[in-house]
């Protein structure tokens, strides 16, 4: 059995590759970063030295730093680890596997161009060709579709430990082909490894051909896999998130302030006509300065500073948005469709009120219906009149001021939103406009 790999003729195999780990509980995800670190050799004797127990070296501790983590041998908060190889660079995110932690692996796939979820073979009925998988296993395979992550990778872990490898992989790799085309997940590979042993992590495993596979190893298909690609099609969309002033510059043909920030969709450059939301008024773009201050057209995924041609009352969290030769821009709306990561303890209801939070603009949100819960066992959309933590379903939002937002399929910076409580400040939902 061959994995398919299917990444783009024009990928850029040169940028940093921004992937996570996920799966449930104790599938190996420390574990296989561990691996993937010491045979990549990124890690250093002295480090290695630290995360021993009993003599032996324990993979999982190179990723779990907090003191809660060790004790408990859980991860609770994302890890970032950054190595590289001859033919890339690579950042890491471990995300912690346990249902109460989802929140901190939404967190890490929103910016991530890969995910590889880890699938325990000794946890499933590998022995039947009709295996059922485990519920976080799918919640976050359905988050990595949600949050639009470009590629998925499903490594199915421990098969060294369970008597006929070949029969569980085919039965694992089924259950999880059959899993993704019901969801609508576009899977990249299916990998069978022993992050434990090492085998198909970053080497093949002396045993030609182990689990009746012979496609490339893990670190292969990394190696592989496009970044994601910058929203540059796009009209331009610009967040403010830092107003500098000179204003006692003697130029009066332009703005005397510039305005900071990562564009978001489009290219910014000298010219352009633009409408600042939410105010409505509109102006040029008098001058473009690239992160080191040089004058340059910066394109989505970069930070620019913008410098108009007048003066125009514009604050952190105001938008820049481009406007059209009919004088028409994106539209902006007080009302929205979303589907919802619901992270918070308390159960989402209509009605409640909470900040919601657009690249760096904050407005009031009133929570107007709940219309659905996705059944993460079914796929079916059910009627619902609350939402559980980790709970994902679709909501209605009606905003105190218009937001201009597009479809979170279309854009991830202008479709999320955050949800927020306004009493005790915690991050509650995960929105994705529809």
């Amino acid at each position: 059995m061959n994995a398919v790999v299917t990444p783009s003729t024009a990928a850029d195999t040169r940028t940093a590759l921004k992937f996570i780990t996920c799966g449930s509980v104790d599938d190996g995800k420390s574990t296989l970063i561990g691996r993937l670190l010491v045979d990549s050799k990124a890690v250093l004797q002295d480090h290695l030295a630290g995360v021993q127990r009993q003599g032996e070296t324990d993979l999982a501790l190179l990723t779990d730093g907090l003191s809660a983590e060790r004790e408990q041998g859980i991860t609770i908060d994302v890890a970032y680890r950054y190595f590289n190889t001859e033919t890339r660079k690579f950042i890491i995110g471990d995300a912690p596997g346990h249902e109460q932690y989802t929140r901190n692996m939404v967190t890490a796939a929103s910016a991530a161009d890969a995910a590889v979820v880890l699938v325990d073979a000794t946890k499933l009925d590998w022995k039947d060709p009709g295996l059922k998988l485990l519920p976080q296993t799918r919640r976050h395979s359905l988050l990595l579709k949600l949050l639009r992550v470009p590629s998925v990778v499903f490594a199915v872990n421990k098969l060294d430990a369970v008597e006929d490898s070949a029969l569980a992989f085919a039965h694992i790799s089924g259950a999880l082909s059959a899993f993704a085309v019901d969801a609508g997940i576009a899977v990249t590979a299916t990998v069978p490894v022993s992050a434990l042993k090492g085998w198909n992590v970053v080497d093949a495993p002396a045993q030609a051909g182990w689990c009746g596979y012979q496609g490339p190893t893990l670190l292969d298909i990394l190696e592989h896999l496009p970044v994601t690609r910058p929203d540059t099609e796009l009209p331009l969309a610009f967040p403010v998130q830092w107003v500098e002033k000179f204003s006692s510059s003697s130029d009066t043909s332009q703005g005397r302030r510039v305005f900071w920030g990562r564009v978001a969709t489009g290219t910014v450059q000298p010219g352009q006509q633009v409408k600042v939301m939410p105010s409505g008024q509109t102006a040029t773009v008098a001058q473009v300065l690239n992160h080191v201050r040089q004058p340059k057209a910066v394109a989505a995924g970069h930070s620019a500073g913008i410098v108009l041609d007048r003066e125009v009352d514009v604050s952190r969290g105001d938008w820049l948005l481009a406007v059209d030769e009919q004088g028409q821009c994106l539209e902006a709306s007080r009302e929205i469709r979303a589907t919802v990561a619901w992270m918070d303890d308390e159960t989402l209801v209509a009605g409640r009120v909470y900040w919601a939070l657009h690249g760096h603009r904050w407005v009031k949100a009133k929570v107007k219906r709940i219309v659905h819960k996705l059944d993460i066992h079914t796929l079916a959309e059910e009627a619902a009149t609350q939402l559980e933590p980790n709970a994902i379903g679709h909501i209605e939002l009606a905003l105190q001021e218009p937001l201009a937002t597009a479809p979170f399929a279309q854009s991830r910076a202008l479709g999320s939103l955050v949800l927020v409580d306004t009493a005790s400040h915690r991050t509650s939902g995960a929105v994705l406009v529809s």
